[in-house]
């Protein structure tokens, strides 16, 4: 917080200064210092609000008086359409208005960014989506979501896809055989497809070389996720990671997490496929 009580018009559209490499906010006119310089990080969330970072490296959201709206407790931070803020730690990630709003509870994996006005959600391998308003437009039961267009939509569901056109947080809806499919059929996970595939006529055994395949086919996104990780634990705005060495100590840890994670998604690598045609076979 800063010194004093302050007046309305000393928090209007406060700017960023540092001292002693920390930083602080003060106002542009009158130079009065609103927020001390006291934190390593000051990032802008619309018009109102600032992820700030701590000395013990932790991130939360502040107003411009200088007022907690977000715990400062997070490993994770990021700013999501200069106007929400994500934080987490490992796979609790939330989401926050400027005004510190919970909007997206701390529960999935994963939030990005789709057009039209929503959030693409990510919990236990399976993929959702959320207004902007936080309003649960698809529940996380999808195999994956993604928009080759702004207006485009494409929805994998039980080895199925449909694609949606038109497609808006106001107007999205599912296909009727889709809902139905929600309510009726149960999801087959990679363990029973590798016991039980002797006993699907019309089907070739899944070896174990197949699924070294898999074992090895995760290790490039096992990186990926561990650099995008390790990137948000720098917050939003910053200058890549791979110019800084703090990250080195952290790096096989988390790579560990995010390889068993990747081996473990019932959706990633070579069988997926195979997968997805058993359960059409078994759905007929």
């Amino acid at each position: 917080m800063g010194t004093g009580v302050l007046a309305l018009e000393d928090t209007v559209s406060p700017v960023t200064f540092t001292q002693n490499e920390r930083w602080g906010l003060k106002n542009k006119s009158t130079d009065t210092v609103i927020v001390d310089a006291v934190y390593k990080k000051l990032i802008p969330v619309g018009d109102s609000s600032w992820i700030v970072q701590n000395k013990r490296n932790k991130f939360g959201l502040i107003d411009n008086s200088g007022n907690i709206l977000v715990p400062i407790k997070y490993n994770h931070a990021d700013r999501l359409v200069s106007k929400f803020s994500k934080f987490g730690n490992n796979n609790d990630y939330g989401l926050y208005d400027e005004n510190g709003k919970n909007l997206v509870p701390h529960e999935f994996s994963k939030i990005d960014i789709l057009y039209g006005g929503m959030f693409l959600t990510y919990k236990k391998y399976k993929y959702g989506i959320i207004g902007y308003d936080g309003r649960v437009i698809l529940e996380n039961e999808f195999d994956d979501i993604y928009m080759p267009k702004s207006n485009t939509m494409i929805i994998s569901y039980n080895g199925n896809q449909y694609e949606l056109e038109q497609v808006n947080a106001q107007t999205l809806t599912l296909p009727a055989d889709a809902k139905n499919e929600l309510k009726t059929q149960e999801d087959l996970n990679l363990h029973n497809l590798v016991v039980k595939t002797t006993t699907m006529s019309g089907y070739s055994v899944l070896t174990f070389s197949d699924y070294l395949i898999k074992i090895f086919s995760s290790i490039s996104p096992a990186h990926e996720d561990t650099i995008d990780e390790l990137m948000l634990s720098q917050g939003a705005d910053t200058v890549n990671i791979l110019i800084r060495m703090t990250w080195i100590p952290k790096y096989p840890f988390v790579y560990a997490r995010k390889y068993y994670e990747n081996v473990r998604n019932p959706n990633n690598g070579p069988l997926s496929g195979v997968r997805n045609d058993l359960k059409r076979q078994m759905n007929k």
